[in-house]
């Protein structure tokens, strides 16, 4: 019987689901036809697939040659079935034996020439391999990106005559070693040492840092808002294992770089206020992800805030609270993660220059408030901590910037501590915690209630607010290594929310 079977992936969001790619050879007309719902892409694959066996001496069936991918009801798109269906063809004629194929998944887009190129999505397909305990054949090029999947096995071959030898036993591929730089971290050139002054603003990051909390900066031009924001991966922790393919696997399906050398350091994302929403959150058809989720366990900093479109803050209000996005379309839905740290800045005005004392600020009352009425109170609501980012005084532009001013590493070591605190009592960062996790973990005693709930009444807050004043309460609290919020973590708490009225 001319049949064979072949196993590979497809892609769906950061899921590759298992793709059976059957080859049957009967008699009839000479032809070839790919059904179960193939895009373009997979369809020509016919006549590369075709040009690639000749070129390689091999023998092209002159039978009528159907492929199915099943499941029939998944779409199907890109090169990457290219190797899977030229293998189904070689089995089916009997060309190369089948006996061990039930064994391997294959992925890999063929050139004319039997070439095998690179795929995305490969680092999910490691992780569903290793989960099916497959041995999983791919591309050279993509060899150190599914090495990150520590225990997968794992073989990448330069050509589908190495593969084919592979199969007949003449040549063993052997398996690809596992990524001997994957629990590096980058050491990064940019330090807080290198901004003078600002101790209020680098307090705040701290505890932003501590508690992966949400921060806004506002400020005249030129006070170090986005020195400081690039300069806040200096201080994260180090992802974890779990953490960091998460985030690899995003930037595998998104054919972004991934460097696994440092594939534990936090991303930072920093797109230009022009960015559309589908970039912002993603989009298109299929649907891929857009900063939000490739600043998944890291930083998405929005500089210029207000220059933003509306409509297109407005997506990163759901994906803050329930830290992905569901994007839905005609032919596709995904799911992508996106749990990131949102760090923005702007200025007091259009002019940027209210309250600052080196220059009178050009602007109507009307403008300011159309200026800042861009961002609407529901997105201000969801901030955990605002902070004033004035100008520092010139005498101190002539010192040398890193003579008195704490380092990142020193820093990075009370945040790394206070977030494994969190970690260990609640199983989580304190950004997260959960309202039942708040009555249980941030406890007041009455007097601090009732200071809290003055100052809600005061400030016209939220009880979303209320929530995200005493989460950032417990950070403050886990830094200053207490069991319990003192009546001093709760006013400095209180403090990040006195912009509140000024920017809403």
């Amino acid at each position: 019987m001319s049949l064979a079977t072949i196993y590979t992936r497809s892609s769906a969001g950061i899921q590759a689901p298992l793709v059976t790619v059957e080859a049957h050879l009967a008699n009839g007309l000479p032809s070839l036809n790919i059904v179960g719902l193939p895009e373009a892409a997979v369809k020509e694959s016919k006549d590369r697939v075709r040009s690639a066996l000749i070129n390689c001496q091999f023998e092209f069936p002159a039978k009528r040659i159907t492929i199915n991918l099943a499941p029939a009801d998944l779409p199907k798109e890109g090169g990457r079935f290219d190797l899977p269906i030229a293998l189904s063809i070689l089995a089916a004629s009997r060309q190369i034996p089948d006996n061990e194929l039930m064994l391997y998944e294959f992925l890999g887009e063929l050139s004319l020439s039997g070439d095998l190129r690179a795929i995305k999505g490969a680092l999910p397909a490691a992780i569903a391999c290793k989960t099916d305990k497959r041995t999983l054949c791919l591309p050279n090029q993509n060899e150190q990106e599914a090495s990150l999947v520590s225990g997968a096995n794992i073989i990448s071959a330069p050509h589908l005559l190495a593969v084919c030898s592979h199969l007949q036993g003449q040549q063993i591929i052997p398996l690809t070693s596992p990524s001997v730089h994957s629990r590096k971290t980058i050491s990064s050139t940019l330090d807080f040492s290198d901004v003078q002054g600002q101790q209020h603003a680098k307090r705040a990051l701290e505890i932003a840092a501590a508690g992966r909390h949400s921060l806004l900066m506002s400020g005249p031009p030129g006070t170090g808002k986005s020195m400081l924001a690039s300069r806040l991966p200096s201080i994260l922790p180090p992802l974890n294992e779990k953490e960091a393919v998460e985030t690899a696997s995003i930037y595998s399906i998104s054919q972004q770089t991934i460097d696994s050398g440092h594939w534990l350091t936090p991303p930072f994302r920093s797109p230009h206020h022009t960015a559309s929403s589908v970039a912002l959150v993603g989009g298109g058809s299929p649907p891929k992800p857009g900063e939000i989720s490739l600043a998944h366990h890291g930083v998405l900093f929005l500089d210029e805030l207000p220059e933003f479109n509306r409509k297109t803050l407005e997506v990163l209000r759901e994906p803050i609270e329930n830290g992905k996005i569901f994007i839905s379309r005609a032919n596709h839905q995904t799911e992508f993660p996106a749990n990131f740290q949102l760090i923005t800045a702007m200025n007091p005005c259009p002019c940027g220059y209210l309250g600052d004392h080196s220059r009178r600020c050009q602007c109507s009352s009307a403008q300011i408030i159309r200026y800042r009425n861009k961002i609407s109170g529901p997105l201000l609501d969801r901030m955990d901590m605002y902070i004033e980012v004035p100008r520092i005084a010139t005498e101190l532009l002539r010192k040398n910037p890193t003579s008195n001013e704490e380092r990142s590493a020193i820093i990075s070591q009370r945040v790394q501590q206070a977030q494994t605190t969190a970690i260990e009592r609640q199983g989580q960062p304190n950004h997260l915690l959960s309202t039942p996790q708040i009555a249980q973990y941030c406890q007041l005693c009455d007097d601090d209630h009732q200071l809290l709930e003055q100052a809600i009444d005061k400030l016209g807050l939220s009880h979303r607010a209320y929530h995200r004043i005493l989460r950032v309460a417990r950070t403050i609290a886990d830094l200053d290594k207490q069991e319990r919020i003192q009546k001093g973590h709760l006013t400095e708490a209180l403090s990040y929310r006195r912009l509140d009225k000024q920017i809403g």
